[in-house]
């Protein structure tokens, strides 16, 4: 596994051999192709705890798609459908289901952005457009990363309304509390048998992220199946995006599940922060998330031993932990409490992260194995395994 250096001086540091040719300030918005985002909003806000925010329609004048935002806290989730059967959304939605077709980069200038990322071989999705309403402007441009899915550039300095030109103020009477989602954490991304390596360059060279860690089948394995994994940021460590590709066992890894129903690369998962897991986890269980199976007894057995140097800061009740089925894992610099829902779509694609670090900078390594174990389990009972 590659190491990190100078880790102790923050994520300026770290990520310091990343390339600043492409300043992002963070993750704007994500935005999927759904069947009917007025139900997927509510399943959004009901189970999530996301909150209405933006709306565009045939009330604000579009005439071949809906698409409707929540929001809660600096996530904002964008559920677009499309209006007639002539939108080339049909075509997404048809070969891949419900899922992300764009991760947005916020951007303090989505021309540079977009020049110096097609100058570098990026794909043009968007050239430079410019949206204005009576609050201002927002300059939007993409380019195609893996599969199908996009990486929009939002420069919206020049704005001053709700979300973005277009979209107007959605007012709603239901609006179920938040549940302590802060911000994406990571998003990641599957490919196909020999792509890692591929777009783990393309990340480098067209825009200038690291590789911060890397993970191979010897690391990522059970008894049936394996994987191999390398985790790209940019350079100031605000978006990270691991990246998996299969890799050969007895058996069919997830990574191949998903490829096969999903019909291509594509977003596998979205990692959200929380600062109480144990309240998140526990208010999603009631509100009707489903999540992997919890790990054997084994696992929250070895779990003072695993983290022996760590032990003195753990503040957590191991009996709460497992009761929720969490799991916990260290590296140098702390630990981290992460958990993962089942699919959220009928086809086993997407699912959620839900993650708290306690200073902890890695992505669970040592979880992979209860954790793939878990999701091999739900495979048998599909009969994908």
């Amino acid at each position: 596994m590659k190491e990190v250096k100078n880790i102790d001086y923050g994520l300026e540091k770290i990520f310091q051999g990343a390339q600043d040719f492409l300043p992002l300030l963070g993750t704007d918005y994500v935005e999927f192709y759904v069947g009917n985002a007025k139900q997927a909003a509510h399943f959004y806000k009901t189970a999530f705890g996301f909150q209405s925010f933006a709306y565009r329609g045939l009330e604000t004048g579009s005439k071949d798609s809906v698409s409707y935002v929540v929001k809660q806290d600096k996530i904002k989730l964008i559920l677009t459908t499309p209006l007639n059967s002539k939108s080339p959304i049909n075509e997404h939605i048809v070969k891949h289901g419900d899922g992300v077709k764009i991760v947005a980069l916020w951007v303090d200038n989505a021309r540079k952005a977009y020049e110096e990322t097609t100058l570098r071989g990026a794909k043009s999705y968007m050239e430079p457009t410019i949206e204005t309403d009576k609050d201002g402007e927002v300059v939007r441009a993409g380019i195609y990363t893996y599969g199908e899915t996009i990486h929009m550039f939002v420069e919206r300095k020049n704005y001053h309304g709700t979300f973005m030109p277009g979209f107007k103020k959605w007012e709603s009477d239901y609006n179920p509390s938040a549940i302590g989602l802060k911000y994406i954490d990571h998003m990641v991304g599957n490919v196909g048998w020999g792509e890692m390596d591929i777009w783990v360059k393309w990340y480098e060279d067209v825009m200038g992220f690291e590789n911060f860690l890397s993970f191979d089948d010897k690391q990522i394995h059970t008894e049936y199946s394996a994987l191999m994994s390398k985790v790209m940021s940019n350079g100031n460590g605000r978006i990270k995006f691991p990246i998996n590709e299969p890799a050969k066992g007895k058996k069919r890894s997830q990574i191949e599940e998903y490829l096969d129903f999903y019909e291509g690369p594509g977003v596998q998962h979205i990692a959200v922060a929380t600062n109480d897991i144990i309240g998140t986890v526990t208010e999603m269980r009631k509100r009707g998330v489903e999540f992997l199976s919890t790990p054997p007894d084994e696992y929250y057995k070895a779990v003072p031993l695993r983290l022996e140097e760590h032990n003195h800061h753990l503040g957590e009740d191991i009996e709460k932990l497992k009761n929720l089925g969490i799991m916990i894992d260290a590296d140098e610099e702390g630990y981290l409490l992460q958990i993962f829902t089942k699919p959220v779509e009928d086809r086993p694609t997407l699912f959620f992260e839900i993650i708290q670090r306690m200073g902890a900078l890695g992505f669970g390594a040592g979880n992979f194995k209860a954790l793939f174990e878990a999701i091999e389990r739900e495979q048998e009972k599909r009969g994908t395994l």
